[in-house]
């Protein structure tokens, strides 16, 4: 489905004030426009992130019982359970808080759930089945759920076991009766940072804990933690959780990837190494693209512990096991995504008729729900519709949920509760719990709901320009400049351009799949050429000649110590 191009326009003026105040390409002025930062204080504090910037954690409701009450537990060495999720979100801020609290001396273990025998979040069965069992625990922490667990926490209450609930995600209905529940989505939380994730979250948590600690003269009995250290796993699971990357998440990612370049995580460098991927300093595209796929294939295929044990090893024969082990997940994970994705076009080829809904609603007793969520979002993209997934096992089904932009996903299932066991999620991605009997009802009003939604906003496939390129503005100076704008992800998209009237020549199929080129422009002064990838292409189809227009990425290519212009190929029309 061809998008249709928006090229934005920001203010001429506000450009103009960038481009003056900052002395920079005048590209790069709009570039910077285009990020919606107000004013120009924002844009240096954007170009200069520093944790000094980080707000207040103690602004977050429930955080100092929280504290209070973890603080009680290290002194009193009571027994602490984190409860974690399966994804690298849960898996980040599960091994952040272990790390943290074994550095205070405290009694602490860990849980995590299987994702498809125990599902997401804590449930009634793990506390009476799980904690009673452990005897002596007197307090639970989650980390990245827990929200909406009201029966697991009463059962835990009852118990003697108390809870406190850290987490990122809606709440829907009435809060459950835990001691402390931490999370900046709360509709009374006033902090503003409903934009963390679950393990940004839980830094927040650690950086209050440990200045209450400090007021107590704990530290001078024990080794206080640099938190700036452990910023590679907030910035490992706040990039893997595709929140926006801006305020407190753009200045943790960047301090976090920072760390990441000393190699001193050896589950982190040995992940990149046994994948084949020896690039010394990683960006945020490489932790989404190459090790959250990895990490995540723990929790999709087998068991999410292994990633954990894998980001906490201090072992580097260890650490290689583990990372093998879950290099094998993934690519098992590659092929059953591969083969369900397929299979699904299949039978959507032979039955056209299910593309004139406004949602792609489907299900099956054969599919491995542990992938599902990957392939709904490759088929909400190429269809350009919201999708959800269910596999289905005696009698109840376990869905995956998948936006498009104009639809809002939590609130569309929220009008469809009346047919659904249980959900939760975002506006762009949810999971859901459906009896086998209810699908058909669901389908309906689901589709309604995203009609009406859609209706109201006219949306179409679009793909945002941030500007329209001569060739004969590239230079080096521009591309240093694109690069300190990273790291790029959510709400902070790489810079995408557009260029018209463009030469192809020296056209050759690389890999399997991908096309390296040299481009040039007709009608510029400087007749510049540039060389050019263009990734999983069609090999059928010839490229050379003329093109109308070519939307792309602009960056360095590094190799051999030498770095060269280089333009990504996003679209060709």
């Amino acid at each position: 489905m061809e998008k249709n191009v928006n090229i934005l326009k920001p203010d001429p003026k506000y450009v103009q004030e960038i481009y003056r105040c900052l002395n920079c390409h005048p590209i790069t002025a709009t570039l910077l426009a285009n990020r919606n930062l107000s004013c120009i204080n924002d844009i240096k504090s954007f170009l200069s992130p520093s944790l000094k910037e980080l707000r207040d954690p103690d602004t977050i409701i429930d955080m100092a019982a929280a504290v209070n009450r973890i603080a009680t537990a290290i002194l009193a060495k009571e027994k602490i359970l984190i409860f974690g999720d399966y994804d690298v979100d849960g898996i980040t801020s599960t091994v952040l808080l272990y790390e943290f609290l074994k550095m205070t001396g405290a009694r602490v273990s860990f849980y995590i759930p299987h994702r498809i025998e125990e599902g997401y979040s804590l449930k009634p069965e793990h506390s009476r089945k799980i904690f009673n069992a452990a005897g002596d625990l007197r307090l639970i922490i989650t980390v990245d759920c827990g929200s909406n667990s009201h029966e697991a926490i009463a059962e835990a209450r009852k118990s003697g076991i108390d809870v406190i609930i850290t987490d990122h995600h809606l709440v829907t209905g009435p809060l459950p009766d835990a001691l402390a529940i931490v999370n900046p989505k709360r509709e009374d939380c006033l902090s503003g940072l409903s934009h963390l994730a679950g393990v940004g979250v839980v830094f927040y948590l650690i950086i209050s804990l440990r200045k209450y600690l400090r007021k107590k003269n704990f530290w001078q009995h024990h080794h206080e933690p640099n938190l700036k250290q452990m910023c590679d796993l907030v910035a490992l699971g706040t990039i893997a959780d595709l929140v926006p990357l801006r305020d407190e998440n753009r200045v943790l990612v960047k301090a976090g990837l920072e760390i990441m370049k000393s190699g001193k995580r050896l589950g982190l460098k040995s992940l990149a190494k046994v994948s084949g991927f020896f690039k010394h300093v990683l960006d945020s595209e490489d932790i989404a693209f190459r090790i959250a796929p990895r990490l995540n294939a723990a929790g999709r295929i087998e068991h999410a512990e292994s990633a954990a044990k894998l980001l906490m090893s201090d072992r580097e024969d260890m650490a290689i096991e583990l990372a093998r082990f879950l290099n094998e997940l993934n690519i098992q994970r590659q092929g059953l995504e591969q083969n369900t994705f397929q299979e699904i076009c299949k039978h959507l080829h032979h039955h056209p008729a299910l593309l004139d809904n406004k949602a792609l609603v489907l299900s099956s007793p054969d599919w491995h729900e542990g992938i599902l969520g990957i392939v709904a979002s490759r088929l909400a993209e190429k269809f350009f519709k919201p999708t959800v997934l269910i596999a289905v096992r005696e009698g109840f089904g376990k869905g995956s949920c998948r936006s498009i932009p104009g639809f809002d996903l939590f609130p569309g299932l929220c009008r469809c509760s009346m047919y659904l066991e249980d959900f939760g999620g975002h506006s762009k991605a949810a999971g859901l719990k459906i009896s086998e009997a209810d699908i058909d009802l669901f389908k309906k009003a689901f589709d309604d709901a995203v009609g009406e939604d859609l209706q109201k906003g006219r949306i179409s496939p679009q793909v945002t320009v941030d500007y329209e390129l001569s060739f004969d503005d590239i230079s080096e100076l521009l591309i240093d400049e694109i690069e300190s704008l990273k790291p790029f992800g959510c709400e902070n998209t790489e810079p995408l351009f557009l260029a018209r009237n463009i030469v192809v020549s020296n056209p050759k199929i690389v890999g399997q799949n991908h096309r390296r080129m040299i481009l040039s422009q007709t009608g510029g002064h400087t007749q510049k050429k540039i060389k050019a990838i263009h990734f999983n292409v069609d090999t059928s189809m010839e490229i050379e000649g003329f093109l109308k227009c070519v939307i792309f990425r602009l960056r360095w290519n590094h190799w051999n110590g030498k770095k060269t212009a280089q333009i990504l190929i996003e679209e060709i029309r």
